[in-house]
């Protein structure tokens, strides 16, 4: 079953996974007779849209059948998840993982202690959040580096901060260009929220209105 969520500015976003993006149509051609197609847009004779946003890697396409036409070819994706304490790190040819690293690092919780001591917690554990993000580089690096050149995109998840953290490293600046705007909402990296990632960041999202 689709699930929809609010959108910011009116409107809700779903997902619709690529093998299921025809039958969508399908059914939205079926409630919205006469609707026409603007683009990536569909506009339906009440006034009812439905954008369709191409998932990461993909060239840039002109309408609906291009589209379609594009998600039924493979492609190579790089898959950053990061939050403080964990890591997961993968290549994924189509759906599958070919390559992938999970690591966990130890980042103290913020304490309620106040003065002296809540400055002393507060700067060890700005020291460990940086080693995590030196560590979690290192795996990055080993792992996504290789594949660089064969990548369609990047697509990165989690805490935006601790993936911003992590990219900062120079080793990782080929990887920029190929970095999506989207950021997956994942909970903490494990190599099963890596393997399910994989599937997300191939959906098509749907703005839809109203």
């Amino acid at each position: 079953m689709m699930v929809a969520k609010p959108a910011s500015g009116g409107g809700r976003w779903a997902e619709v996974q690529p093998r299921r993006l025809r039958r969508w149509l399908d059914g939205f051609y079926s409630r919205h007779d006469g609707a026409a197609e603007e683009g990536l847009k569909l506009v339906a004779a009440n006034g009812d849209t439905a954008l369709l946003v191409p998932p990461p890697g993909l060239p840039e396409v002109a309408d609906v059948d291009a589209l379609l036409a594009e998600l039924a070819l493979p492609r190579r994706l790089g898959l950053l998840l990061a939050r403080r304490n964990a890591v997961a790190v993968g290549v994924a040819d189509g759906d599958e993982l070919i390559a992938s690293k999970v690591d966990t690092f130890y980042v103290q919780a913020r304490t309620a202690a106040g003065g002296w001591s809540q400055q002393r917690y507060a700067r060890r554990r700005d020291n460990q959040a940086s080693a995590a993000a030196q560590d979690a580089a290192d795996v990055a690096a080993r792992i996504l580096l290789p594949y660089a050149d064969s990548m369609a995109a990047l697509v990165c998840g989690g805490d935006r901060g601790t993936v911003e953290s992590i990219l900062t490293d120079k080793r990782l600046e080929p990887l920029l260009p190929l970095r999506h705007e989207r950021l997956l909402d994942v909970p903490e990296p494990r190599h099963a929220i890596l393997v399910d990632a994989v599937a997300l960041a191939h959906n098509i999202r749907i703005h839809l209105v109203p």
